[in-house]
This record gives structure tokens, C-alpha cells and sequence, in this order.
């Protein structure tokens, strides 16, 4: 069809993963791109999370919290833990430790995998210690 779809995005993202030895290897800028277009193909709150994470990474913790507050993500994914964990990882990387931790509780509410809510208990430690 000479355009790239939704499954054509998805595989050039994790071929960007992939292609990385380290998790800051990745060229976020050209993932944070390609799940924007994602989004306009397939509007999930999913999507939008993934985006905003991606941003976070390629441009700072300031705008992917940004695009996280804007987007109505609070409310399509109340009960959604990772978008709970997102938050609180970037409210922490911008320094606003007290909003962290309350999202970190709010994740670690919803978690019912325990090395998942080893690792929240452990980055909400870090935040209020």
C-alpha cells in the first residue's frame, strides 16, 4: 500500500529497542516520532502513554510529564498501574518527590506482580527517604 501502517510502526519501534545494547542507545527522538504517528492511526491511551514516555527520554521528564497531564490520560487510565508508575518515575525525575510518591502508592495499589511491586516499593523508598 506504500504507507506505513500500525503494524509497520509498532515493528520499527522495536527494531529501534533491538538495535540497542543499553537503554539510553535507542534513538528516542525518531520512537517518540513514530509513536506520534502511531497515535494518529490508532488513538489508544496506550499509545499516548508510550508517546509521552518516549518524550520523557528524548526531550526531559518536564515534557512527557506535560504530555501525560494534557492528554486525559488520569482518566482513561485510572486503574492502569503503568501509567501510575510512569507518572511517578517523572514527577521524581522533575524533582516534585511528594507527587511521586503519591503516584508511586497509587501504582503499587494496583500491582498485584511482586517483583513489580518490588521495585515501585523501592523507588517510592527512594523518594520519600
Amino acid at each position: 500500500m506504500r504507507r506505513a501502517g500500525p503494524y509497520q510502526l509498532r515493528a520499527a519501534i522495536a527494531a529501534l529497542h533491538c538495535q540497542a545494547s543499553r537503554p539510553d542507545e535507542p534513538d528516542w527522538r525518531q520512537i517518540a516520532a513514530l509513536y506520534k504517528e502511531l497515535h494518529r492511526l490508532t488513538p489508544t491511551a496506550v499509545v499516548a502513554l508510550n508517546h509521552a514516555v518516549a518524550v520523557a527520554i528524548a526531550v526531559s521528564p518536564g515534557e512527557g510529564l506535560r504530555d501525560l497531564d494534557e492528554s486525559g490520560l488520569s482518566q482513561a487510565l485510572t486503574d492502569y498501574y503503568l501509567y501510575h508508575a510512569a507518572r511517578a518515575d517523572l514527577l521524581r525525575r522533575s524533582g516534585r518527590t511528594s507527587e511521586a510518591a503519591a503516584a508511586y502508592q497509587r501504582a503499587l495499589s494496583l500491582t498485584v506482580n511482586s517483583v513489580e511491586r518490588q521495585y515501585l516499593k523501592r523507588r517510592l523508598k527512594e523518594t520519600t527517604a
